[in-house]
């Protein structure tokens, strides 16, 4: 089977899009050939080929950052990526795309797969069709519904990835679509030796950590807020991931006196981020909405009970005291009361963390790519049978 993928951002651009791609797409290549189609930027070669995984990338040269994007830079992949892509089906053939995420990356997949009469597979992964933190966000703008609306009635296939995913489909924009659910993986951590000592933290600290882009979105300033007021000095939080919001945060963390409990690590390669959770004794993020959240099944390997708001896919796999503490969105009170409890609680800590460990053998990359994979063999049987 020849696949061709569609996304805007795909490592290293980008956080959880562009790993999310990568994850499938690498998984997908140990048995079929695997294109992707993505955006260049920041000197990036034109091609390559990762881990089995061929990467064909349209310039859009308005990129100025890894961890975030900018509207001019979105705008500019449809053109640059219409383009490109035409250029590849002139002189190679696919038996269908996969493009992820309705905006901007919908488009392309769309006329890709008009102009070449392949199937294509439309994956919705949450923050393209809602994002409570952003004014620019689709679901506000009866513009951008309409536009979304159409590429997802005309999309050959449809799958969401969480169930809050589904549901935004049919809430915000068309009831009457078809949503197939296919969760998100992760690939099974590898085993890590690492010790808090040589990261500069004592035996009985106790250690949040978050992952994340440093974006409105997962109000990391919240986060600090709230760890604040646990007036623990043994307390510190690990903050893996950087973008726009980072000075303001560090000047956050300085003007409350717990710049030295709160450590910046920016963006680290998947080796040093599994090393610093698996030091870690507890996950927490304050992040308003998510579409499903790896970064919560990473976590969970590593045996960390986790602190969140029960707002978006992972409602899918998280429970409030089964898996540590899934709360009210922004009830700052039960999230400091939960962070207590955990941090004054390590037999607490360790039962939920076997938990986590058990629950999420079911989440490993590998189901993901076999139900798409399915999916995909059917759709291509189906369109050639017409």
């Amino acid at each position: 089977m020849r696949i061709l993928f569609c996304n805007y951002e795909y490592p290293p651009l980008g956080g959880g899009g562009g790993v999310i791609n990568a994850l499938l797409a690498e998984e997908l290549a140990k048995q079929h050939e695997v294109t992707v189609l993505t955006s260049q930027g920041l000197d990036l070669p034109r091609s390559s080929i990762e881990n089995g995984v061929r990467i064909v990338r349209a310039p859009v040269f308005f990129r100025r950052q890894k961890a975030a994007a900018n509207i001019p830079s979105l705008l500019a992949y449809i053109p640059m990526g219409i383009r490109a892509g035409r250029e590849l089906l002139g002189s190679e053939s696919f038996d269908i795309i996969n493009t992820h995420f309705v905006i901007p990356s919908g488009p392309v997949g769309h006329h890709l797969s008009r102009f070449a009469h392949i199937p294509n597979i439309l994956s919705v992964h949450g923050g393209d069709l809602y994002d409570p933190s952003k004014l620019t966000s689709p679901h506000r703008h009866a513009i951008l519904r309409s536009w979304i609306r159409h590429l997802l009635r005309k999309a050959d296939y449809i799958v969401g990835q969480s169930q809050n995913t589904v549901q935004n489909v049919h809430n915000y924009y068309d009831a009457s679509v078809e949503v197939s659910r296919i969760p998100l993986g992760i690939k099974r951590p590898p085993k890590v030796d690492a010790q808090r000592q040589s990261y500069g933290f004592e035996s009985d600290d106790i250690l949040f950590v978050t992952v994340g882009r440093l974006v409105g979105r997962k109000a990391v300033d919240q986060l600090i807020s709230n760890l604040h007021r646990l007036e623990n000095p043994k307390v510190h939080l690990l903050i893996i991931g950087d973008g726009p919001q980072q000075p303001m945060l560090m000047e956050l963390a300085t003007s409350l006196g717990i710049d030295k409990q709160v450590h910046f690590y920016g963006f680290v390669d998947e080796m040093e981020k599994f090393r610093l959770l698996s030091i870690a004794d507890i996950f927490a993020t304050t992040s308003q909405h998510e579409g499903f959240g790896l970064v919560f099944l990473e976590a969970m390997a590593f045996g960390l009970p986790i602190v969140c708001y029960n707002h978006g896919g992972q409602e899918d796999f998280l429970e409030n005291e089964k898996t540590g503490f899934f709360l009210p969105l922004n009830d700052k009170d039960a999230f400091i009361s939960g962070c207590r409890h955990l941090s004054e609680n390590a037999d607490l800590r360790k039962n939920l963390g076997n938990n986590n460990r058990e629950l999420v053998e079911t989440y490993f990359i590998e189901h993901c790519a076999n139900q798409y994979e399915e999916l995909f063999t059917r759709i291509i049987q189906d369109k050639n049978k017409m």
